[in-house]
């Protein structure tokens, strides 16, 4: 396609590649080493990812448990079993495809022998560790603002870590008022369509809530009778905590099921997580 690109990020140790709405930022290491030609051959296989998966859009526009035939695709398959684990009706396996191309590029390069891959598409990441290895992720109260508020370190105690987030002013609708939801799993597809749950599950209504259906902004939604948010004034202390708790209601659900391994959730400054969140990583470090 016309609009493929791969670039070597500043400082020589990431490369990004884009083609339509996929934005990758791709790590890989051998060691010490940075292995920037991996990368760029891993570059070209997340464009055949993307290629394979817009071939399956018509199926993956539908909600996941409504798919009684499933694609032979494997992305696809991924997908509607990323979002059928997470359960909520109106899901399309298009939650999940930002994390599970992640994956994909991911797998791919762990499985050359790398110890450590972190694969970022658009704030959708996916990190592969060997024994010994470590990464930080940086959370974001709000997906609109860069300000970080916490420091996330894993570890290899799992060598495989989906990170991904979701919420108002992200790349996709919401139906709720997170100013961001970040889901932690085993991979970035089921941590993308966790936190697109969490998030929907993150609302209390109010005057200042605009909610419209999702095919007023979009024709070509996925999910066109669905009300998402698009616009929240002033809340009130009740609203933010009213969300909050639907937000780790549904959470702690997908963790018992063990779908992730937790969730982090904001509203404004508001910001809560899920029960033992910490015990599964490194560290979780709040910054003043």
């Amino acid at each position: 396609m016309s609009d493929r690109r791969i670039m070597e990020l500043p400082g020589g140790r990431a490369l990004l590649a884009e083609n339509g709405p996929m934005r990758l930022v791709i790590q890989a290491w051998e060691g010490p080493a940075p292995r920037l030609d991996l990368a760029a051959e891993a570059a070209g296989y997340a464009f055949e990812c993307l290629a394979c998966v817009a071939g399956q859009l018509a199926v993956l526009k539908r909600p996941g448990g409504s798919i009684d035939r499933l694609p032979s695709e494997p992305l696809a398959r991924e997908m509607i079993a990323s979002v059928r684990a997470v359960g909520d009706a109106d899901l399309t396996p298009l939650a999940a495809v930002a994390g599970t191309l992640a994956d994909a590029v991911a797998d791919r390069l762990f499985g050359r022998g790398l110890s450590r891959v972190i694969v970022d598409n658009g704030g959708d990441i996916a990190i592969r560790l060997a024994p010994g290895e470590t990464a930080r992720v940086g959370l974001r109260p709000e997906i609109a603002h860069p300000a970080i508020s916490h420091v996330l370190t894993l570890d290899g105690r799992h060598s495989s870590w989906g990170v991904t987030t979701s919420g108002l002013g992200g790349r996709s609708f919401t139906c709720g008022i997170a100013s961001a939801v970040t889901a932690v799993a085993r991979s970035a597809s089921l941590a993308d369509a966790a936190a697109t749950a969490v998030a929907n599950a993150c609302f209390a209504p109010g005057a200042d809530v605009l909610r419209v259906p999702a095919a007023q902004l979009d024709p070509n939604t996925d999910i066109p009778e669905l009300l998402v948010t698009v616009a929240v004034g002033d809340l009130t202390g009740a609203q933010r905590c009213e969300a909050l708790s639907n937000a780790l209601r549904k959470a702690e659900e997908l963790t018992r099921k063990g779908v992730i391994r937790g969730a982090l959730a904001a509203v404004g400054r508001e910001v809560a997580q899920t029960a033992d969140f910490c015990k599964h990583f490194a560290e979780l470090a709040a910054l003043a």
